[in-house]
């Protein structure tokens, strides 16, 4: 694809008018191998996404590009740049907990693009549902937290299935001892946008929450109560600590949901949906949220357990403070806690327990039983929302589109009234179940 029809489809099909520093580097770097180095939330997927659609030729049959990411959502989002982008290619998303069924229909015909995680794009290639020979351009993104996986013989084993490769791009929040010989990268050209989280700290303020007594589970509460409305993100170092929190939280009256490894994928799906909407504005994580999600704009995040290493307190941070906004990090500790020396604070806080404009939900989230596979689209949606629910346009909010289901944010006010409304009809001459997802 030729720069200026890829920049072209970047500002009308993504909305994104200029490019920033990082990425107009990537569409001035060629070489054969790449090393970027960006901290999360820079803006990297469109980064490499521009060399990689710059090396397509036109569709022949034959898979061109592969992404390897380390997790499901990671792959999801980098699929939602991509396939806008690559205008007339192909472009498929294969990760563990989608149906096989589905993937392997998609491979009917060969995809030019595939973007997926080690494991699931291993399995197809060994049951020989898709061929990489022809592959000549390969990114393994977020390459460090691959490793931290476990996903090294994976991906060796994928590389070998490639003998044409003739551009390789890894992508790291971190820096790189040495890349691995299976690459066959030769010596790479860098391009370092990390300058030591110098840039983030800029745009962060950091908060010190001291707590009086050692359980520090009030002093959260009365922190959560004093914020503005926003979206928050807290971090925890345990899964049982999470679910404790959220319990607590929880019979408080406050919006919070949980997200961690041991919770099954729709859950943790809908978690971060229901984040992005609105409706559960709070959400409690352990480090398993603090890369590699696609999280909108959050305004703050609280460190309820200190970091156990710099990289995890600059990831966790990195979750506000995206790109080139302004983010707020508060750290709740007792006496007893041990802050460690890459933690510096700006001011104390004492939670007054009150604010004037709490967090609270600002949209309810319908969930339908029907989604791309079944031919419905955001536009179908929207109709059907208008016509039968008897909303305004500009009242729906984010619509998500995905394989077979969608979710739609609506107005919080009365949601029930709107499914009451919509119940029994169709969209498209189709009935579809529409429910209150929370």
């Amino acid at each position: 694809m030729k720069l200026s029809e890829i920049i072209s489809n970047i500002n009308g099909r993504l909305g994104i008018a200029e490019l920033n520093p990082m990425q107009r580097r990537m569409t001035e770097t060629v070489a054969r191998s790449i090393v970027l180095l960006s901290p999360t939330g820079s803006g990297k997927t469109l980064a490499f996404a521009i060399p990689l659609l710059r090396r397509l030729r036109p569709a022949d049959g034959r898979v061109q590009a592969v992404v390897i990411a380390p997790s499901r959502e990671l792959v999801l989002q980098i699929y939602e740049v991509i396939r806008p982008l690559a205008v007339g290619y192909k472009t498929v998303a294969f990760y563990g907990g989608h149906s096989m069924m589905d993937e392997k229909r998609s491979l009917s015909a060969v995809p030019d693009i595939v973007i997926a995680t080690p494991g699931r794009l291993l399995d197809h290639v060994n049951r020989h549902q898709i061929d990489l020979y022809s592959t000549r351009t390969l990114v393994l993104d977020e390459y460090d937290k691959s490793l931290e996986l476990g996903f090294h013989d994976e991906m060796k084993r994928i590389v070998a299935r490639m003998p044409n490769l003739s551009q390789t791009l890894l992508t790291s929040a971190t820096r790189l001892d040495a890349l691995p010989s299976w690459l066959h990268a030769g010596e790479p050209a860098t391009v370092d946008f990390l300058n030591d989280g110098s840039d983030l700290k800029k745009r962060l303020t950091v908060i010190d929450v001291e707590s009086p007594v050692k359980d520090k589970i009030d002093t959260l509460a009365d922190l959560l109560r004093s914020l503005d409305n926003q979206r928050v993100i807290i971090f925890v170092n345990y899964r049982d600590s999470a679910q404790r929190l959220y319990d607590h939280l929880q019979r408080l009256g406050l919006p919070v949901d949980l997200y961690h490894g041991a919770l099954d994928q729709p859950d943790r799906e809908k978690a971060i949906d229901l984040l992005n909407n609105g409706t559960t504005p709070i959400l409690i994580s352990t480090d398993l949220g603090a890369r590699g999600l696609d999280i909108d704009t959050v305004g703050s995040v609280v460190h309820y357990h200190m970091p156990l290493t710099p990289e995890a307190w600059t990831h966790r941070n990195g979750r506000t403070a995206r790109i080139d906004r302004e983010g707020t990090v508060y750290v709740v500790h007792s006496e007893s806690d041990t802050v460690p020396e890459f933690v510096t604070f700006d001011r104390p806080y004492h939670p007054t327990g009150h604010s004037e404009d709490p967090i609270r939900p600002t949209a309810a989230t319908l969930y339908f039983d029907a989604g791309k596979k079944e031919k419905l689209s955001r536009g179908d949606i929207v109709g059907f929302l208008v016509n039968k629910g008897g909303l305004r346009a500009d009242e729906i909010g984010k619509i998500t589109v995905k394989d077979h289901s969608a979710i739609a944010a609506i107005p919080p006010t009365d949601p029930a009234a709107v499914i009451a409304r919509i119940k029994g009809e169709k969209i498209k001459g189709k009935r579809v179940r529409v429910s209150l997802l929370k």
